[in-house]
């Protein structure tokens, strides 16, 4: 059984913590292991290989993760556009046997009973063996208007219902009869392309076209832009689900959390007796039931409840909990006016390590740069800027218009406009250099890269 782990989503619903290029499944929020850690080592021992479907943004980022608990993944498929659920499942497919089991999960849900979690997974996969589609209805514990639900009558699937308004999740819960719908699935490869073959042609054929026509190097796989851009964006749920006769569903009761919202959030992380989050950046005052999250600067409250307070470097956050939803409208608008914290962070992560922006104003900029052992920044010049590089830790190879030297603790270089320059860690500890730009013109856009 092979579990496709679905790692392109943005959680723009969990903005600041959450970025376009650092998102929510890639965030260490409940444990010293990222969402996506957890997705791996939960499924690990139920799988035979563990397969990535993400973005290229994300694929080094996956890497890293997966190399900090000694994971590794059996194959990447990667997306240069993101078109839902449907196509990305379907590509997975097509690169596995037809009659191998295919067991679908996002990247960033918590699942806390874990025993019972491979109970249900050993049933699904009795029925998938029987040419089923399988899903997971989450046993629901409240009346939950941010989810869809599953309507049935024992294994088998009535329906698939939009997320209700507040009245109508109140019904569904007392029926007894609906499930939230988990995202989950487990089917043979086979049975899920013929039915999509079948119920969305379009998608399927397009799909096809697309494998076909990608690049393959190893265990990675990419999809070419305009064949991916060619596939209708559909989900799984409309593409497939809703329309097949060979559906079942399973009741699970697992301790299954999206983590789809801060009050999501705010449920799983660990209270004060005031009901506060706890946290050693927080003092508050008469203050109770908020949720403060701040990783670098103390966040103090007088008088104050029923808040979120969610601080980054870059950003702050103040609502009212309840209303997070409301956060996707800031994402909104924060796109229309082209800012760029919707996709970075201060700390923005490369193949090659990070580097992170600790101060800017209009002509100069200040980072750390790391570079991880073995890795290099490839040969590029800057026709706008200067750059001064200072080495903190580790040693450095640079290499300045075919001139190269080694950089040790406390050593120096300067980087003119226009000079050829690259830099790379030839030892075995992280390099870290303090960086400085200076000139009239400093953004990111100012490189001209030179690919050997």
């Amino acid at each position: 059984m092979i579990n496709v782990v679905l790692c392109g989503g943005n959680g723009t619903r969990l903005w600041p913590l959450s970025r376009t290029r650092y998102p929510k499944q890639f965030n260490k929020f409940i444990s010293d292991r990222s969402l996506f850690q957890m997705t791996v080592e939960r499924n690990r021992p139920l799988c035979d290989n563990i397969f990535v479907v993400s973005n290229e943004e994300q694929y080094f980022l996956a890497l890293d993760h997966l190399d900090e608990i000694g994971a590794k993944a059996g194959r990447f498929l990667l997306e240069p556009v993101g078109r839902n659920t449907a196509p990305a499942i379907a590509l997975a497919s097509l690169a596995a046997n037809r009659n191998e089991l295919i067991l679908v999960t996002p990247s960033d849900h918590i699942i806390k009973n874990e025993q019972e979690y491979a109970r249900v997974i050993d049933l699904a996969k009795s029925m998938a063996e029987e040419g089923n589609i399988v899903t997971f209805g989450i046993t629901p514990s409240h009346a939950e208007t941010g989810y869809g639900y599953i309507e049935s009558d024992g294994y088998k699937v009535i329906s698939f219902r939009e997320k209700p308004d507040l009245y109508t999740a109140e019904q569904y819960v007392s029926s007894g009869r609906y499930y939230w719908n988990s995202g989950m699935f487990l089917f043979k490869a086979g049975v899920f392309l013929n039915e999509l073959e079948t119920y969305s042609p379009e998608i399927y054929q397009r799909s096809v076209a697309a494998f076909e026509n990608s690049k393959r190097n190893n265990d990675i796989i990419r999809i070419q832009k305009n064949d991916m851009e060619s596939i209708p964006s559909d989900s799984i749920d409309y593409a497939v689900m809703e329309k097949s006769e060979n559906v079942k569903v399973i009741p699970s009761n697992i301790g299954w959390s999206d983590l789809g919202s801060f009050e999501a959030l705010y449920e799983e992380l660990p209270k004060d007796e005031y009901g506060n989050t706890e946290a050693k950046q927080f003092i508050g005052i008469d203050s109770s039931n908020n949720m403060v999250l701040s990783h670098n600067r103390m966040v103090t409250t007088v008088d104050v409840n029923d808040l979120m307070i969610v601080d980054t470097p870059d950003a702050l956050l103040v609502s009212k909990r309840g209303s997070s939803q409301k956060v996707r409208e800031i994402v909104k608008e924060l796109k229309q006016s082209e800012s760029s914290l919707c996709d970075h962070h201060t700390t923005t992560y490369r193949p090659w390590g990070n580097h992170t922006v600790l101060d800017q104003m209009k002509d100069y900029k200040i980072r750390t740069v790391v570079v991880k052992p073995g890795k290099k920044i490839g040969m590029h010049r800057h026709y706008h800027r200067s750059e001064h590089w200072i080495v903190v830790s580790g040693t450095a190879r640079i290499i300045v218009n075919g001139n190269e030297s080694l950089l040790r603790v406390n050593e120096s270089t300067f980087i003119k406009m226009g000079d050829d320059h690259s830099v790379e860690n030839p030892g075995k500890i992280d390099l870290h250099l303090i960086e400085v730009q200076v000139g009239e013109y400093i953004n990111e856009d100012d490189i001209k890269r030179y690919y050997m």
